[in-house]
């Protein structure tokens, strides 16, 4: 079996990708104690069933996706611990700052992410975490937000729990349909029966009514988080503080990925989206500063992501408090 593919089903794994780093990091396997070890040199290599996997680097096995690893970098960097903290993820994807958080003993993780599908059963299925997809982040406000997170909680009402249907007109008709001390003063004329027929079919082209799944009546979905983290591509961070800064409490903090090829303009960005000039990299810092300057947030460090970027580029993390 490919040796992605078998990370993935032995459980080592939790996708593919997250197989294909762990082969880059360093796997071997042996098929009995007594037979010497073998490196994995690349994702389709062999390895058999019922084989004993070890691997060389634990770090990429941690969590999800490799922003697992970055989130925890920066929370180290910064000194922060997120214990009995709620945050809201925005840009959650696969999970990985989400699962980073939970690790870290974070009480709630709110994710927005514009996408659809992309988190993780394992993290989806938690109910520590509440998952709104298709919302775009730079659009986000209070309201919305609970109004989001109300629909990613609830369910359908099965059809027979509805109360909308009505009451059948012919209310003088017995359990078996036999006629007792019929008057008809009370019959419904055509016109009712009209009005019933067409109160039927409305109700079956209504929106169906929706409850909270079970399980979730006591989740918190206040819009006052203790941290908000995000990792968002495509979208320079000046468009989406304006939306999220206002999520936090007084006094929350505010932990976000910088990543310069997105703040520049095309002319600025190298072949490949590269950014390596470090005079660029200080203009991103600036105009970060900036927007955090024109809200109500103090910037208290700006940090080196501990891990590239999947294309190289070099990353950041801006930490920032909320100001009464």
């Amino acid at each position: 079996m490919r040796a992605d593919v078998f990370l993935v089903e032995s459980g080592h794994a939790a996708t593919r990708s997250q197989a294909q780093r762990l082969v880059a990091a360093g796997v071997q396997w042996r098929f009995a104690a007594s037979m010497p070890w073998q490196k994995v040199a690349k994702n389709g290599d062999d390895i058999p069933a019922g084989a004993e996997v070890q691997l060389l680097d634990m770090a990429e096995a941690r969590y999800l996706s490799r922003g697992g690893l970055k989130l925890e970098g920066a929370l180290r960097s910064a000194g922060l611990s997120v214990a009995g903290w709620r945050c809201l993820d925005v840009g959650q994807s696969t999970g990985g700052f989400t699962d980073c958080l939970l690790q870290q003993g974070a009480a709630q993780v709110i994710g927005v992410d514009v996408g659809h599908g992309q988190l993780h059963e394992r993290l989806r299925s938690d109910p520590r975490v509440v998952c709104v997809e298709g919302v775009n982040a730079r659009g986000l406000t209070a309201e919305g937000l609970v109004q989001a997170c109300e629909i990613a909680l609830s369910e359908p009402v099965p059809e027979a729990d509805d109360d909308r249907q009505p009451v059948n007109p012919y209310h003088w008709m017995s359990g078996d349909g036999e006629v007792t001390d019929y008057d008809d003063s009370g019959d419904a004329d055509d016109s009712d029966v009209d009005a019933h027929l067409a109160e039927r079919a409305g109700a079956r082209l209504a929106a169906p009514k929706r409850r909270r799944r079970r399980g979730t009546a006591g989740v918190d979905l206040t819009p006052a988080f203790d941290l908000v983290a995000g990792d968002v591509s495509f979208i320079s961070l000046t468009l989406i503080l304006p939306a999220v800064v206002p999520l936090l409490k007084a006094g929350g903090t505010l932990l976000m990925l910088v990543k310069p090829q997105f703040e520049l303009q095309p002319g600025q960005v190298g072949k490949g989206g590269i950014v390596r000039d470090p005079v660029l990299h200080a203009l991103v810092e600036q105009r970060i500063r900036e927007s955090c300057a024109a809200l109500p947030l103090r910037v208290v460090g700006w940090h080196d992501s501990p891990i590239e970027g999947g294309d190289g580029n070099r990353e950041f993390f801006i930490h920032a408090r909320r100001e009464a």
